[in-house]
């Protein structure tokens, strides 16, 4: 089995994302939904560069005042969601995470409207709950992150992927190392509680000394959280369109299987403990909420284009795509809408996919997933509904636990988390994710 398949951030995967019929309401999806613990996600899909391995959704630049466009946009989609929540049991925000593209690309009073959103149009006390903004090392500007810090902010995450000049490059991502290491002196300057810092192994011509700088110069400034990430090649990402299919092969599987146990294992004897595949924290780091900043939980407002909305029995979004002229049409769409009363894009969640979504989403974790917990929310035992999938992690070594109290992976489990989440995807699921038109 092939270790590098599909990355589970979120299940299912907007590729299997549908028209949903008759559009509905929000304020139908929302009813008899509890507003107590309230996810709210803010997607901004502006870039100063789009990395050669990137397929978000987002675009290069926003010439003609676009970012305020948009802005306005995302404010007139809170006012209707928030309308449609009703006031009979006000909506409470346990996290809130800015996310991209690159939030931080919007300039400082941007950014200041856009915490203005989502404090005065949906109730999101950012100063009381956890707060997480994605940046990049250009757009880490003073400016910017004094905004962040002073709205409350308590975890940056940059973009840095290689400090490595060499592999940058190969990476279509030009940056200058001085220019990395200035954006994060910046960063710790603004004593935001948390530090993320984001690095991809699998580069061409990365070695294990190469990965080793990388990898001290990020230790260098202590981040409460690392995060390493294989690279892939996505068809009609920038690496995509011009890489040899050969590159696709298993001597570059092992090569990345190699480098995660080296950065694995470097950050684990460096004060570091291992949450998911992913991600690292360090020991001493003050807790941030739900692990690996997934927006997983049901209950999940997403605000922007972009962003997805997760009520427990409907996920729901605009239309998606990776290639720029389709991202930039439906962006243009987005800042033309004026109705954000309904539901365009999404997925019916039923009782057995509640049940896959849960498992992947705790499975994957290295805490890995309480049984009981399972049984109290479905009443049912997970041996007795994936029999087949269970059996087979069991016999290839990839399961630490199982039994009555807890299903957990085991090491070599966690390094292939990326085969092992796309086993647990339904048929209804795969059958929609090969449908989909790549666009």
């Amino acid at each position: 089995m092939r270790p590098y398949q599909h990355y589970v951030y979120a299940y299912p995967h907007k590729t299997a994302y549908r028209e949903l019929p008759g559009t509905p309401l929000l304020a139908d999806l929302w009813a008899g939904e509890s507003r107590q613990a309230l996810s709210l996600y803010a997607h901004i899909p502006f870039c100063e560069v789009r990395c050669g391995f990137c397929n978000l959704f987002t675009r290069i630049g926003a010439p003609d005042g676009l970012t305020g466009r948009y802005l306005d946009a995302l404010e007139r989609q809170a006012l209707a969601v928030r309308e449609a929540l009703g006031d009979a049991e006000p909506p409470r925000f346990a996290n809130a995470a800015f996310g991209g593209g690159t939030p931080t690309y919007l300039e400082a009073a941007e950014l200041e409207r856009l915490c203005d959103i989502a404090e005065r149009h949906m109730g999101a006390d950012l100063r009381a709950i956890p707060l997480s903004v994605e940046a990049s090392p250009a757009t880490a500007t003073a400016d910017r992150l004094a905004v962040l810090a002073e709205r409350g902010a308590t975890r940056l995450s940059l973009g840095v992927q290689s400090f490595v000049a060499e592999e940058a490059r190969a990476a279509v991502r030009p940056q200058r190392r001085s220019d990395v290491e200035a954006a994060l002196s910046r960063i710790r300057d603004t004593a935001i509680p948390v530090l993320n810092i984001d690095l991809i192994y699998g580069i061409d011509g990365q070695t294990a000394a190469s990965w080793r700088v990388s990898l001290d110069a990020a230790l260098a400034w202590r981040p409460e959280e690392i995060y390493l990430y294989p690279l892939y090649v996505r068809p009609l990402t920038g690496l995509g369109r011009h890489a040899d299919p050969r590159i696709a092969d298993r001597d570059w599987d092992e090569a990345r299987l190699r480098r995660y146990r080296e950065g694995r294992d470097h950050l684990l004897a460096r004060g570091y403990e291992q949450v998911s595949m992913r991600m690292f924290r360090r020991v001493d780091a003050p807790p941030q909420g739900p692990d690996d900043h997934a927006c997983q939980t049901d209950g999940m407002i997403g605000l922007g284009c972009g962003a997805r909305s997760y009520t427990s029995t409907v996920h729901y979004s605009f239309d998606y795509a990776v290639n720029m002229g389709q991202i930039r049409s439906i962006i243009d769409d987005y800042t033309a809408t004026e109705d954000f009363g309904r539901a365009v894009h999404g997925r019916v969640v039923d009782e057995d996919e509640a049940r896959r979504r849960h498992l992947l989403q705790s499975l994957l974790q290295a805490r890995g997933m309480p049984v009981a917990e399972y049984r109290r929310r479905f009443g049912s035992d997970p041996y007795a509904d994936f029999p087949v999938e269970l059996d087979l992690l069991a016999a290839r070594g990839w399961l630490a636990e199982a039994g009555d109290e807890s299903l957990r992976l085991s090491a070599e489990g966690l390094a292939h988390s990326d085969a092992i989440g796309p086993g647990f995807f339904s048929p209804a699921v795969r059958a929609a994710m090969a449908e989909y038109e790549l666009k």
